[in-house]
C-alpha cells in the first residue's frame, strides 16, 4: 500500500474519500454565498490578528496517524502560523498538515458517509474544528474531537480554538435586498 495517494490536477478539484476519487461540486448560488461569507469572516479575523492564512478550495495532503496521506480540498480552510510557520506557508502550495479549521458547505449531492469520513480524517489528522454549513436547512454544525453542536440561523458561530472569532449564522444564508 503506497504511503501517499496522489491525484491529477482537475477543475473542479479531486479528493480521496472512502477509498475513491471524488470531484468537488461546482457551487450553486446558496453554496457560493455561504462559502464566500464564511471565508470573508474567517479571513478578516485571521488577518487582523496576524494568526494565519485562510483560503478557499485549497488542497491539503492530510495524513491521520497510521493511514495513507491523501488529498482533501475544503471549501474554506484556516491554517495558523503556529501549525505551519509563515515562511513555510509562503513556499508551500499543498500543505502536508491538516488545517486548523475547515468549512464544508453541504451540497445536495453530498453523501452523508463521505462527509462523515472527511470529518473523521480531518479531526484524526489534527484539525481543531470543522464547520458543516447546511444552506438548505439554514444551520451550521460545529464539530471537534469532543462534541458537536448545532447553530441555527439566529445563532452565532464560534469555537474555543478560534479565540475571538464570531460569525452570525444568518449572514451565511441571507442576501440583502437591493437599495431603494
Amino acid at each position: 500500500m503506497p504511503r501517499e495517494i496522489t491525484l491529477p490536477e482537475a477543475k473542479p478539484a479531486l479528493e480521496w474519500v472512502n477509498g475513491r476519487v471524488l470531484q468537488k461540486v461546482s457551487p450553486k448560488r446558496q453554496h457560493a454565498i455561504a462559502q464566500g461569507r464564511f471565508y470573508t469572516a474567517l479571513d478578516e479575523w485571521a488577518s487582523k490578528g496576524g494568526l494565519g492564512i485562510v483560503g478557499t478550495e485549497w488542497r491539503f495532503r492530510v495524513q491521520p496517524p497510521g493511514e495513507q496521506r491523501r488529498p482533501l480540498v475544503p471549501d474554506v480552510a484556516y491554517l495558523s502560523y503556529a501549525r505551519l510557520p509563515f515562511e513555510t506557508q509562503q513556499v508551500t502550495d499543498e500543505p502536508k498538515v491538516a488545517p486548523d479549521a475547515v468549512v464544508e458547505v453541504l451540497s445536495p449531492r453530498d453523501r452523508r458517509a463521505d462527509v462523515e469520513e472527511k470529518t473523521r480524517v480531518y479531526l484524526a489528522a489534527g484539525t481543531e474544528v470543522i464547520f458543516l454549513v447546511d444552506p438548505k436547512r439554514k444551520l451550521a454544525r460545529v464539530r471537534d474531537r469532543h462534541e458537536e453542536r448545532t447553530v441555527k440561523e439566529d445563532g452565532v458561530i464560534t469555537h474555543d480554538s478560534l479565540s475571538g472569532f464570531k460569525l452570525e449564522a444568518r449572514r451565511l444564508f441571507s442576501v440583502p435586498p437591493p437599495a431603494a
